[in-house]
């Protein structure tokens, strides 16, 4: 990685986001902070800016391919992208009473902006002669958390949501690895963990990590070296079971 590396992080005028741009432009990466409101944008762009970091905000919502197509237009290299930008939707309601627009608005985000995302910036990232694309998932994803009765994901109620949005990513992600194994783009997914950010304040239970430990692998991921990993799914312990 080079000072001229340029990385795209989607969903990051705060909380985990923030923290991962905060991350990368302190290793010398030119970053672009992408958010749905450009003022948010803007003010978080400036404190990363002002504590020495190249950092430039864009105005981008994952589910509105306009603004993706704009942001794309005004770039002429991109080295690593960061899927972070997602949603929970509803924390209780299990699938038998989960309406199908409910789904499909979780969905929107946490599968098809990524997918909408990372297909317009494909062009710029196959040019890069060690592009990196992370995507955010979470240990929620995780099928084989779900189904280990000795693991807490075991025994918290059944949602038709952000978990299965999750797993849905973690496909995605592995579809992506192996298209693009050819080009040398590493593809990989990041499970940060419960991290205290407005996304995790209304859990019913306190949550003590922060936001930049949660970024930590994050970051890690979008600066594999060339014999890094690919199509894989990893937290601070290693690898996560799919």
């Amino acid at each position: 990685m080079t000072d001229r590396t340029t990385a795209l992080v989607t969903g990051a005028n705060k909380g985990i986001g923030y923290e991962v741009a905060a991350a990368l432009a302190a290793k010398g990466l030119t970053v672009l902070l992408g958010s749905r409101d450009r003022t948010r944008g803007e003010r978080a762009a400036a404190r990363l800016r002002a504590a020495g970091g190249d950092v430039r905000p864009v105005v981008l919502d994952v589910t509105d391919p306009a603004t993706v197509e704009a942001a794309a237009a005004t770039l002429t290299r991109l080295d690593v992208l960061v899927n972070n930008a997602g949603i929970s939707g509803p924390l209780h309601g299990l699938p038998s009473a989960t309406a199908a627009p409910t789904v499909r608005e979780v969905f929107e985000t946490n599968v098809i902006g990524v997918l909408l995302v990372t297909n317009t910036l494909l062009p710029l990232l196959r040019r890069s002669p060690a592009a990196r694309i992370v995507n955010v998932s979470s240990g929620a994803g995780s099928l084989a958390h779900h189904t280990d009765p000795d693991h807490y994901m075991s025994g918290l109620p059944a949602s038709a949501t952000y978990p299965v949005s999750k797993t849905a990513l973690n496909q995605l992600t592995v579809q992506y690895a192996k298209e693009l194994r050819k080009d040398g783009i590493l593809v990989n997914a990041a499970a940060p963990g419960a991290c205290a950010t407005d996304f995790t304040k209304d859990l019913p239970f306190p949550i003590t990590r922060t936001a930049a430990e949660g970024a930590a692998i994050i970051v890690k991921l979008a600066t594999l070296p060339p014999d890094g990993p690919t199509g894989c799914f990893f937290d601070d312990a290693g690898s996560v079971p799919w």
